[in-house]
């Protein structure tokens, strides 16, 4: 398995360029990328424009706008909103080989200024210990692309949904530190597949966006998904989840889900 997702092919005149690796590959489609990469990489231009900056980001949401190619990208990031407190912060992801300069991915954020609220911070749920992981399910996991290039350690179903410890095993960028924030974008895209109640032999579920809300900074690059799948009758679905680090309860993701018979 490669050692990164992306190798930077420079600056261009209003961008960055990229050129994903076989890392990124769907297990839906070899020819396209999963979602995490792109999710990943687009955080990663955002947490550039925030560099020195007294905010941080609370939100993030993916909005996958097309089928998002193995080839070369071009990245644009830029401040939709300003703010002294509050800025909404923009990057889109579009194919440099394409007859079109519509983009194929978009990732928002909202950035919210940070002060001192140690004596009431608390969290909803208690921290998840890992435990020895379980059998990998059949047919879903034991693939090529991005889900060779996680190590995933499935622990006991609970009440509330399947859970997942998951460590990405790559750098996001070819020799660049890959920061704890980025790290859980290439993780949390994947609770469409750990919450999933649908068997992948049978059924499309491909997540359309994934929203994702953390209420303190990640740490590190272990990351468990505690997801559960709702599937509606008539073609629709959503898969919510709770994510933990190794310090405890960190935030919370959503995906809407498109779901189709084989």
């Amino acid at each position: 398995m490669t050692d990164c997702y992306y190798r930077s092919l420079g600056q261009g005149r209003t961008c960055q360029l990229f050129e994903p690796t076989d890392a990124t590959r769907s297990n839906w489609d070899p020819e396209i990328q999963h979602g995490s990469p792109p999710l990943a990489l687009l955080t990663k231009a955002i947490e550039e424009l925030l560099a020195d900056s007294p905010m941080r980001i609370g939100r993030l949401t993916l909005d996958i706008l097309g089928a998002i190619p193995v080839s070369q990208v071009r990245l644009r990031a830029w401040v939709e909103r300003p703010g002294r407190r509050i800025s909404l912060l923009v990057a889109e992801m579009t194919p440099t080989e394409s007859d079109t300069t519509r983009p194929v991915a978009r990732v928002s954020a909202w950035a919210l200024a940070t002060s001192h609220t140690g004596d009431v911070a608390s969290d909803r749920y208690p921290p998840l210990v890992e435990g020895p992981a379980q059998p990998l399910p059949v047919n879903w996991w034991n693939l090529t692309g991005y889900l060779a290039s996680v190590n995933w350690r499935p622990q006991p179903d609970e009440p509330s949904g399947s859970v997942f410890w998951l460590t990405p095993t790559a750098q996001l960028v070819d020799g660049e530190e890959t920061t704890p924030l980025e790290n859980l974008a290439l993780a949390v895209d994947s609770a469409n597949g750990v919450g999933s109640s649908l068997d992948f032999t049978r059924f499309l579920f491909m997540n359309t966006d994934t929203s994702v809300h953390i209420h303190r900074e990640p740490i590190g690059e272990d990351f468990a998904l505690r997801a559960r799948g709702s599937i509606g009758p008539d073609g629709i679905g959503v898969t919510s989840a709770e994510i933990f680090d190794r310090d405890g309860f960190v935030g919370v993701c959503a995906q809407t889900l498109l779901v189709q018979r084989r």
